[in-house]
Protein backbone atom coordinates (compact mmCIF):
# COMPACT_ATOMS: atom_id res chain seq x y z
CA UNK A 1 0.00 0.00 0.00
CA UNK A 2 1.39 3.34 -1.02
CA UNK A 3 1.89 5.73 1.88
CA UNK A 4 0.95 9.35 1.46
CA UNK A 5 3.68 11.89 1.96
CA UNK A 6 3.27 13.74 5.24
CA UNK A 7 1.76 17.19 4.83
CA UNK A 8 4.05 20.11 5.45
CA UNK A 9 3.29 22.26 8.44
CA UNK A 10 1.14 25.25 7.58
CA UNK A 11 3.00 27.33 10.18
CA UNK A 12 6.25 28.69 8.79
CA UNK A 13 9.32 28.39 10.99
CA UNK A 14 9.97 31.65 12.82
CA UNK A 15 13.62 32.38 13.37
CA UNK A 16 14.81 34.09 16.49
CA UNK A 17 15.73 37.75 16.13
CA UNK A 18 19.41 38.00 15.28
CA UNK A 19 21.68 39.47 17.94
CA UNK A 20 22.93 42.26 15.68
CA UNK A 21 26.45 43.35 16.49
CA UNK A 22 27.96 43.99 19.93
CA UNK A 23 25.38 46.56 21.02
CA UNK A 24 21.90 45.82 19.60
CA UNK A 25 19.57 48.80 19.95
CA UNK A 26 16.15 47.15 19.86
CA UNK A 27 14.87 45.55 23.07
CA UNK A 28 13.73 42.44 21.16
CA UNK A 29 17.26 41.88 19.82
CA UNK A 30 18.82 41.79 23.29
CA UNK A 31 17.83 38.21 24.04
CA UNK A 32 21.30 37.42 25.39
CA UNK A 33 21.07 40.18 27.97
CA UNK A 34 17.58 39.01 28.90
CA UNK A 35 18.96 35.54 29.76
CA UNK A 36 21.67 36.15 32.38
CA UNK A 37 21.87 32.48 33.41
CA UNK A 38 22.67 31.41 29.87
CA UNK A 39 24.73 34.38 28.68
CA UNK A 40 26.68 35.46 31.75
CA UNK A 41 29.69 36.61 29.73
CA UNK A 42 27.50 38.97 27.71
CA UNK A 43 26.06 40.47 30.92
CA UNK A 44 29.56 41.10 32.29
CA UNK A 45 30.60 42.68 29.01
CA UNK A 46 27.65 45.11 28.96
CA UNK A 47 28.17 46.06 32.61
CA UNK A 48 31.89 46.61 32.07
CA UNK A 49 30.93 49.33 29.60
CA UNK A 50 28.97 51.15 32.30
CA UNK A 51 25.61 50.07 30.87
CA UNK A 52 22.67 48.22 32.40
CA UNK A 53 21.81 44.95 30.60
CA UNK A 54 18.27 44.74 29.23
CA UNK A 55 15.77 43.32 31.69
CA UNK A 56 18.08 43.96 34.63
CA UNK A 57 18.52 46.69 37.23
CA UNK A 58 21.77 47.56 39.00
CA UNK A 59 21.04 48.53 42.61
CA UNK A 60 22.30 51.99 43.55
CA UNK A 61 24.34 52.96 46.63
CA UNK A 62 24.17 49.50 48.23
CA UNK A 63 27.26 50.10 50.42
CA UNK A 64 25.96 53.45 51.70
CA UNK A 65 22.48 52.06 52.40
CA UNK A 66 23.86 49.14 54.39
CA UNK A 67 26.03 51.51 56.43
CA UNK A 68 23.00 53.70 57.24
CA UNK A 69 20.66 50.81 58.10
CA UNK A 70 23.27 48.93 60.15
CA UNK A 71 21.33 45.66 59.83
CA UNK A 72 21.96 42.99 62.47
CA UNK A 73 21.00 39.28 62.36
CA UNK A 74 17.63 38.69 64.00
CA UNK A 75 16.11 42.07 63.04
CA UNK A 76 12.98 42.66 60.99
CA UNK A 77 12.93 44.98 57.99
CA UNK A 78 10.95 46.26 55.03
CA UNK A 79 12.15 47.02 51.51
CA UNK A 80 9.30 49.14 50.18
CA UNK A 81 10.36 48.94 46.54
CA UNK A 82 11.50 45.42 45.60
CA UNK A 83 12.20 46.00 41.89
CA UNK A 84 14.90 43.65 40.57
CA UNK A 85 15.76 42.66 44.15
CA UNK A 86 19.31 43.97 44.41
CA UNK A 87 18.78 45.89 47.64
CA UNK A 88 16.61 43.10 49.07
CA UNK A 89 19.35 40.55 48.38
CA UNK A 90 22.00 42.70 50.10
CA UNK A 91 19.80 43.17 53.17
CA UNK A 92 18.97 39.46 53.35
CA UNK A 93 22.67 38.64 53.30
CA UNK A 94 23.17 40.97 56.28
CA UNK A 95 20.51 39.08 58.24
CA UNK A 96 22.58 35.89 57.87
CA UNK A 97 19.49 33.67 57.97
CA UNK A 98 18.14 35.18 61.21
CA UNK A 99 15.23 37.62 61.39
CA UNK A 100 12.93 38.51 58.52
CA UNK A 101 12.65 40.88 55.56
CA UNK A 102 9.43 41.93 53.85
CA UNK A 103 9.56 43.44 50.35
CA UNK A 104 6.76 45.31 48.61
CA UNK A 105 6.12 46.24 44.99
CA UNK A 106 3.09 47.23 42.91
CA UNK A 107 4.51 45.94 39.61
CA UNK A 108 3.00 42.46 39.37
CA UNK A 109 5.05 41.66 36.25
CA UNK A 110 8.47 42.29 37.81
CA UNK A 111 7.51 41.16 41.33
CA UNK A 112 6.83 37.62 40.14
CA UNK A 113 10.13 37.47 38.23
CA UNK A 114 12.13 38.74 41.20
CA UNK A 115 10.49 36.35 43.63
CA UNK A 116 11.32 33.38 41.39
CA UNK A 117 14.92 34.55 41.04
CA UNK A 118 15.52 35.04 44.78
CA UNK A 119 13.75 31.81 45.73
CA UNK A 120 16.02 29.99 43.30
CA UNK A 121 19.00 31.52 45.08
CA UNK A 122 17.92 30.02 48.39
CA UNK A 123 16.00 32.79 50.14
CA UNK A 124 13.03 30.87 51.53
CA UNK A 125 9.80 31.85 53.24
CA UNK A 126 11.43 31.58 56.65
CA UNK A 127 13.62 34.64 55.98
CA UNK A 128 11.85 36.61 53.23
CA UNK A 129 8.27 37.52 52.29
CA UNK A 130 7.46 39.51 49.13
CA UNK A 131 4.15 41.36 48.99
CA UNK A 132 2.29 42.85 46.03
CA UNK A 133 1.57 46.20 47.72
CA UNK A 134 2.24 49.92 47.56
CA UNK A 135 4.93 50.99 50.01
CA UNK A 136 2.59 53.64 51.46
CA UNK A 137 0.64 50.73 52.97
CA UNK A 138 3.52 50.20 55.40
CA UNK A 139 1.17 50.89 58.33
CA UNK A 140 -1.02 47.87 57.54
CA UNK A 141 1.99 45.57 57.20
CA UNK A 142 3.55 46.90 60.42
CA UNK A 143 0.32 46.26 62.32
CA UNK A 144 0.29 42.71 60.98
CA UNK A 145 3.94 41.78 61.65
CA UNK A 146 4.86 44.05 64.56
CA UNK A 147 6.94 46.90 63.14
CA UNK A 148 10.44 47.22 61.68
CA UNK A 149 14.02 47.72 62.80
CA UNK A 150 15.00 49.02 59.35
CA UNK A 151 13.16 50.34 56.28
CA UNK A 152 14.35 51.19 52.77
CA UNK A 153 12.43 53.03 50.05
CA UNK A 154 14.12 53.37 46.65
CA UNK A 155 11.92 55.83 44.75
CA UNK A 156 13.52 55.30 41.35
CA UNK A 157 11.93 53.55 38.39
CA UNK A 158 13.64 50.23 37.69
CA UNK A 159 15.70 49.78 34.56
CA UNK A 160 13.52 46.82 33.54
CA UNK A 161 10.56 49.19 33.31
CA UNK A 162 12.46 51.94 31.50
CA UNK A 163 14.09 49.66 28.93
CA UNK A 164 11.01 47.66 27.91
CA UNK A 165 9.19 49.65 25.18
CA UNK A 166 5.92 47.86 26.01
CA UNK A 167 5.82 49.77 29.33
CA UNK A 168 6.03 53.19 27.63
CA UNK A 169 8.46 54.80 30.09
CA UNK A 170 10.84 56.42 27.61
CA UNK A 171 10.74 58.45 24.42
CA UNK A 172 13.83 56.60 23.15
CA UNK A 173 11.77 53.60 21.98
CA UNK A 174 8.35 53.43 20.34
CA UNK A 175 5.66 51.93 22.51
CA UNK A 176 2.25 52.64 24.04
CA UNK A 177 2.16 55.83 26.10
CA UNK A 178 1.36 54.07 29.36
CA UNK A 179 3.81 54.96 32.16
CA UNK A 180 1.89 53.09 34.87
CA UNK A 181 3.97 51.17 37.42
CA UNK A 182 0.95 48.92 37.97
CA UNK A 183 -0.49 48.28 34.52
CA UNK A 184 -3.70 46.88 36.06
CA UNK A 185 -4.57 50.04 37.97
CA UNK A 186 -5.53 53.59 37.02
CA UNK A 187 -5.37 55.13 33.55
CA UNK A 188 -2.50 55.39 31.08
CA UNK A 189 -0.63 58.60 30.33
CA UNK A 190 -2.32 58.72 26.92
CA UNK A 191 -5.74 58.74 28.59
CA UNK A 192 -4.59 61.28 31.15
CA UNK A 193 -3.57 63.74 28.41
CA UNK A 194 -7.11 63.65 27.03
CA UNK A 195 -8.73 64.77 30.29
CA UNK A 196 -6.52 67.73 31.34
CA UNK A 197 -6.70 71.30 30.05
CA UNK A 198 -3.71 73.41 29.02
CA UNK A 199 -3.24 75.20 32.34
CA UNK A 200 -3.40 71.98 34.34
CA UNK A 201 -0.95 70.25 31.99
CA UNK A 202 1.53 73.12 32.16
CA UNK A 203 1.23 73.14 35.94
CA UNK A 204 1.91 69.40 36.00
CA UNK A 205 5.11 69.85 33.99
CA UNK A 206 6.30 72.66 36.26
CA UNK A 207 5.44 71.06 39.58
CA UNK A 208 6.57 67.52 38.77
CA UNK A 209 9.74 68.20 36.80
CA UNK A 210 10.55 71.95 36.76
CA UNK A 211 10.07 72.03 32.98
CA UNK A 212 11.12 75.49 31.63
CA UNK A 213 9.07 75.14 28.42
CA UNK A 214 5.96 73.85 30.17
CA UNK A 215 3.59 76.45 28.64
CA UNK A 216 4.82 75.90 25.07
CA UNK A 217 4.68 72.10 25.28
CA UNK A 218 1.26 72.06 27.00
CA UNK A 219 -0.15 74.43 24.35
CA UNK A 220 1.17 72.23 21.51
CA UNK A 221 -0.23 69.02 23.02
CA UNK A 222 -3.67 70.45 23.81
CA UNK A 223 -4.03 72.18 20.43
CA UNK A 224 -3.13 69.01 18.54
CA UNK A 225 -5.51 66.90 20.63
CA UNK A 226 -8.34 69.35 19.83
CA UNK A 227 -7.51 68.99 16.12
CA UNK A 228 -7.89 65.22 16.39
CA UNK A 229 -4.21 64.30 16.39
CA UNK A 230 -3.69 61.14 18.45
CA UNK A 231 -0.96 61.08 21.09
CA UNK A 232 -1.03 57.45 22.13
CA UNK A 233 2.59 56.36 21.74
CA UNK A 234 5.90 57.43 23.21
CA UNK A 235 7.14 58.60 19.83
CA UNK A 236 3.99 60.65 19.24
CA UNK A 237 4.50 62.53 22.51
CA UNK A 238 8.17 63.07 21.70
CA UNK A 239 7.13 64.59 18.36
CA UNK A 240 4.84 67.02 20.19
CA UNK A 241 7.79 68.22 22.26
CA UNK A 242 9.90 68.64 19.12
CA UNK A 243 7.15 70.66 17.43
CA UNK A 244 6.73 72.87 20.50
CA UNK A 245 10.43 73.67 20.81
CA UNK A 246 10.81 74.37 17.09
CA UNK A 247 8.75 77.49 17.75
CA UNK A 248 11.12 78.67 20.49
CA UNK A 249 13.97 80.99 19.51
CA UNK A 250 17.03 78.79 20.04
CA UNK A 251 20.16 77.86 18.11
CA UNK A 252 20.22 74.35 16.62
CA UNK A 253 22.59 73.14 19.32
CA UNK A 254 20.47 74.67 22.08
CA UNK A 255 17.28 73.25 20.58
CA UNK A 256 18.69 69.72 20.27
CA UNK A 257 19.73 69.79 23.94
CA UNK A 258 16.41 71.33 25.02
CA UNK A 259 14.44 68.63 23.19
CA UNK A 260 16.44 65.90 24.91
CA UNK A 261 16.08 67.38 28.40
CA UNK A 262 12.46 68.47 28.02
CA UNK A 263 11.47 65.03 26.72
CA UNK A 264 12.94 63.38 29.80
CA UNK A 265 11.22 65.90 32.09
CA UNK A 266 7.81 65.63 30.40
CA UNK A 267 7.85 61.84 30.60
CA UNK A 268 8.90 62.10 34.26
CA UNK A 269 6.11 64.58 35.03
CA UNK A 270 3.47 62.36 33.41
CA UNK A 271 4.77 59.25 35.17
CA UNK A 272 4.61 61.00 38.54
CA UNK A 273 1.05 62.13 37.79
CA UNK A 274 -0.46 58.85 36.57
CA UNK A 275 1.09 56.93 39.48
CA UNK A 276 0.23 59.62 42.08
CA UNK A 277 3.85 59.40 43.21
CA UNK A 278 3.96 62.57 45.31
CA UNK A 279 0.72 61.72 47.09
CA UNK A 280 2.02 58.21 47.81
CA UNK A 281 5.32 59.60 49.13
CA UNK A 282 3.58 62.10 51.42
CA UNK A 283 1.47 59.24 52.80
CA UNK A 284 4.50 57.02 53.32
CA UNK A 285 6.48 59.74 55.12
CA UNK A 286 3.53 60.31 57.46
CA UNK A 287 3.13 56.61 58.29
CA UNK A 288 6.84 55.72 58.48
CA UNK A 289 7.53 56.73 62.13
CA UNK A 290 4.73 54.56 63.56
CA UNK A 291 5.95 51.60 61.49
CA UNK A 292 9.47 51.85 62.96
CA UNK A 293 10.37 50.29 66.28
CA UNK A 294 12.29 52.41 68.81
CA UNK A 295 15.79 52.84 67.43
CA UNK A 296 14.59 51.83 63.95
CA UNK A 297 16.47 53.21 60.94
CA UNK A 298 15.01 54.42 57.64
CA UNK A 299 16.83 55.14 54.37
CA UNK A 300 15.24 56.77 51.33
CA UNK A 301 16.71 57.10 47.84
CA UNK A 302 15.32 59.97 45.72
CA UNK A 303 16.00 60.82 42.10
CA UNK A 304 14.71 64.35 41.54
CA UNK A 305 14.30 67.57 43.49
CA UNK A 306 10.55 67.22 44.13
CA UNK A 307 10.97 63.88 45.91
CA UNK A 308 14.00 65.08 47.86
CA UNK A 309 12.16 68.17 49.14
CA UNK A 310 9.30 66.05 50.48
CA UNK A 311 11.68 63.66 52.27
CA UNK A 312 13.90 66.44 53.64
CA UNK A 313 11.02 68.50 55.06
CA UNK A 314 9.30 65.46 56.59
CA UNK A 315 12.48 64.32 58.34
CA UNK A 316 13.21 67.85 59.60
CA UNK A 317 9.67 68.40 60.92
CA UNK A 318 9.59 65.08 62.75
CA UNK A 319 13.08 65.66 64.19
CA UNK A 320 11.89 68.99 65.63
CA UNK A 321 8.83 67.22 67.05
CA UNK A 322 11.11 64.77 68.85
CA UNK A 323 9.90 61.73 66.90
CA UNK A 324 13.24 61.12 65.19
CA UNK A 325 16.33 61.13 67.40
CA UNK A 326 18.65 61.84 64.47
CA UNK A 327 18.44 62.59 60.74
CA UNK A 328 20.89 63.22 57.90
CA UNK A 329 21.80 66.91 57.76
CA UNK A 330 23.19 66.57 54.24
CA UNK A 331 22.35 64.25 51.39
CA UNK A 332 24.64 61.32 50.66
CA UNK A 333 25.63 61.01 47.00
CA UNK A 334 26.89 58.02 45.03
CA UNK A 335 30.64 57.87 44.46
CA UNK A 336 32.23 59.00 41.20
CA UNK A 337 33.17 55.41 40.55
CA UNK A 338 29.55 54.24 40.89
CA UNK A 339 28.31 57.02 38.61
CA UNK A 340 30.91 56.01 36.03
CA UNK A 341 29.87 52.34 36.22
CA UNK A 342 26.13 53.10 36.32
CA UNK A 343 25.00 56.26 34.55
CA UNK A 344 21.55 55.99 36.17
CA UNK A 345 23.08 56.73 39.57
CA UNK A 346 23.98 60.36 38.80
CA UNK A 347 20.86 62.06 40.19
CA UNK A 348 20.52 59.87 43.29
CA UNK A 349 20.27 61.34 46.80
CA UNK A 350 20.17 59.31 50.02
CA UNK A 351 18.64 60.62 53.26
CA UNK A 352 18.17 58.76 56.55
CA UNK A 353 16.46 59.00 59.92
CA UNK A 354 16.57 57.16 63.25
CA UNK A 355 13.53 56.88 65.51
Amino acid sequence: MKQEAPQESQTPHKRRVRYSGKYPKKFSEKYKELNPDKYGDQIKHVMAKGNTPAGMHIPIMVKEILEVLNIKPGEQGFDGTLGYGGHTRAMLEKLQGKGHLYSGDIDSIEEAKTEARLRKDGFGEDIWTPRLMNFCEIDKLAQEVGGFDFVLADLGVSSMQIDNPERGFTYKADGPLDLRLDSKSGISAAERLKEVDRDELAGMFIENSDEPYAEEIARQICNDLKRGIKIETTVALHQEIIKALQKVKLSKEERDMAIKKSSARVFQALRIDVNHEFEVLYEFMEKLPDALRDGGRAAILTFHSGEDRIVKKAFQALKRAGIYSDISTEVIRPSKEECYNNSRAHSTKLRWAVK
